[in-house]
């Protein structure tokens, strides 16, 4: 590493970090509201919302482990618990027998309704609590400028 990476690299182990600390502190706003007032954690949220949005309202549920950021025994336990609240099923592949899908049901659309205008009003507060943060003011300001 030459002496002009050196501090290149300190400066972006700095934002990263910063990066990972606002991230931080945004999901825990959104997780803890979304629990409180929709009574669904911040991955059945999303994956709510990935169903919803899917032009049939399923997704295999691989596609949908890649989309929340989840692995595959991960999403396997989310979308139980999304059965068990009756937001979404299991449904086998016709195709390929192997293939699984989640999809999400009219309960599960009304749930996602509801709970996005919390998420999106959460998420501009905890931005804008954050920005007042010297820690996370850049973060902020770079995200919210490459929007």
């Amino acid at each position: 590493m030459t002496i002009q990476q050196q501090p290149r690299a300190a400066s972006d182990q700095a934002m990263w970090e910063s990066v990972l600390g606002l991230h931080a502190f945004v999901e825990r706003q959104l997780a803890h509201i979304l629990q409180r007032r929709h009574g669904v954690g911040l991955s059945e949220y999303r994956a709510l919302e990935v169903l919803t949005q899917a032009e049939s309202g399923e997704c295999r549920m691989q596609e949908l482990a890649d989309h929340i950021g989840l692995g595959q025994s991960s999403v396997t336990r989310l979308v139980g618990r999304l059965d068990s609240a009756g937001y979404a099923y299991k449904d086998n592949c016709a195709d390929d027998r192997r293939g699984v899908f989640a999809v999400v049901t009219d309960e599960g659309r009304r749930r996602y309704r509801d709970a996005r205008a919390t998420y999106a009003d959460v998420l501009s507060s905890a931005l804008n609590t954050a920005s007042a943060d010297d820690r996370f003011a850049r973060a902020v300001q770079a995200l919210r400028s490459a929007a």
